[in-house]
């Protein structure tokens, strides 16, 4: 039992990414099936897929590198857990931070749904401020 699981998420990303492997399993939630979708239509994975096994349901994330064989690169360069169980960020539509100068994205929670800060923008909703991916 975690204490936090969507850093556990982002920490089982970040190791199956600097370990070269091509997937990564995860506990299912329904936040983290959120954030999945979002990294799959930003780009940053290849695939996600839903199981049903038990006892535990898992997500399948399949990782998307660039470059040839030998100089194999993981797109995601960085996954940083922002707001925490003991330190709640919650940022309005007007101050949500564009990471890295738009290159980036921040995974946002919002009373319309998990969206990234660009859609939070153009819906003129703020929230919690969940992580940063670039």
């Amino acid at each position: 039992m975690t204490n936090d699981p969507i850093a556990d998420m982002l920490t089982r990303i970040r190791n199956a990414l600097m370990a070269g492997k091509p997937e990564v399993e995860i506990p299912r939630s329904k936040i983290k099936i959120e954030i999945a979708r979002i990294l799959k239509s930003e780009g940053f994975v290849d695939e996600y897929v839903v199981g049903d096994q038990e006892p535990i349901p898992m997500i399948t994330i399949k990782l998307k590198y660039y470059g040839s064989r030998r100089d194999r690169r993981p797109v995601i360069t960085s996954l940083q857990r922002i707001s925490k169980p003991g330190r709640r960020i919650y940022r309005g539509s007007r101050d949500l931070p564009r990471v890295m100068s738009g290159i980036g994205i921040a995974i946002v929670t919002t009373p319309k749904g998990v969206m990234t800060d660009q859609e939070a923008r153009r819906h003129r909703v703020g929230g919690e401020v969940l992580c940063y991916v670039w």
